[in-house]
């Protein structure tokens, strides 16, 4: 009989406008009396003001704070000794960056993580992983899932809009990094977790046949990249979320002069691999035409040289990690063929 997988998920979710002002009475429910707060650097003070308002209304003692502006494993791993032994929980407070410091300090400090997003750029929110930098080159380094994520919708509707498309680009690669997942196994046999696969691939679904930037739709976005971090906690890999698109956009990261945000990145591979996929293209296609992802990236267009360079080394960026991208050597053409004949991406590269 196989034995049973037992995992972590958050206990605490809470996705509606207001709840910013109401995490002291979540943490209080879950018997917290002492935090620590990393919150990004050059957050609105009305945001930070909202959350020590919030903590002070139910006796919840700040005993540390930290201004996060250096997203590396050096400055989380000297952070987590400092916390004070009294601290139990650490929230983390705006955008990826702080989230992913706070989440790698709540991990080494086991202590519980409640992540309280302030966009929706992204899932790594609600990841079982950490996005750091060592030496100034990005890597991943495992954690836990959030004990809680506190996601108000009115902070998130206040973000630049190009935020939330960043946040449907990176929605969008769950199609096609499933589908990267059913080649591997057709190919090397590598396992699949079903349910982590078919809970990826459904939280599409909500936002495409809704797709307006509005609270709803802020909600949509965030319930669907809440459960993409289940699903890869579901499948103890990345493999739910990350496939060919994001090699493209780790590639571009190490190779670009001035990388964009991860989801433009990853929101356009995807579109681009979905068209060596099966099955996928449609999929994709209608989430990112019917969202305005596509005007998005014509405000600061990808630069089409750095895109060809990034697809000649993203097949060898994951030593073993199988996708539509292995093995072929059309990639070159393929993508010059995709800039200048598909009318959709028409601007969104010089």
């Amino acid at each position: 009989m196989l034995a049973a997988t037992q995992i972590g998920i958050p206990s605490l979710v809470r996705i509606k406008p207001g709840a910013l002002g109401r995490v002291g009475v979540y943490l209080a429910r879950m018997r917290v009396a002492q935090v620590a707060l990393l919150a990004s650097e050059g957050l609105p003070r009305a945001i930070v003001e909202a959350i020590d308002e919030s903590l002070s209304a139910e006796g919840i003692a700040l005993v540390h704070q930290t201004c996060v502006e250096d997203a590396s494993y050096e400055a989380a791993t000297a952070l987590a000794p400092r916390l004070p032994a009294a601290c139990q929980a650490v929230i983390g407070l705006g955008g990826g960056r702080a989230l992913d410091v706070a989440k790698y300090v709540a991990h080494l400090a086991s202590l519980p993580y409640v992540a309280v997003p302030t966009s929706l750029s992204n899932d790594g929110f609600a990841s079982p992983s950490a996005s750091l930098t060592v030496d100034g080159r990005r890597r991943t380094f495992g954690s836990a899932l959030p004990r809680g994520v506190v996601v108000d919708t009115a902070v998130c509707l206040g973000a630049p809009r190009l935020l939330w498309l960043s946040g449907v680009g990176d929605l969008a690669a769950k199609v096609t990094a499933v589908v990267d997942w059913k080649l591997a196994f057709h190919a090397r046999g590598e396992p699949i977790d079903d349910l982590a696969a078919l809970l990826s691939d459904a939280t599409v679904f909500q936002l495409a046949g809704r797709p307006v930037r509005d609270l709803e739709g802020e909600r949509l976005l965030a319930t669907a990249l809440l459960l993409d971090g289940v699903a890869m906690e579901i499948a103890r890999s990345s493999r739910p979320a990350s496939g060919s698109e994001h090699l493209i956009s780790h590639a571009l990261d190490r190779r670009s002069a001035r990388p964009r945000l991860h989801g433009l990145q990853v929101g356009m591979a995807a579109y681009f691999v979905s068209g060596l996929q099966r099955d996928s293209r449609a999929r994709v296609e209608q989430l990112l035409r019917s969202t305005g992802f596509f005007d998005g990236v014509r405000e600061d267009p990808f630069e089409r040289a750095e895109w060809l360079d990034a697809l000649a080394h993203a097949p060898s960026i994951k030593e073993g990690f199988h996708t539509v991208l292995t093995g072929r050597h059309d990639l070159a053409e393929r993508f010059e063929r995709f800039v200048e004949e598909d009318p959709l991406v028409q601007g969104c590269f010089v």
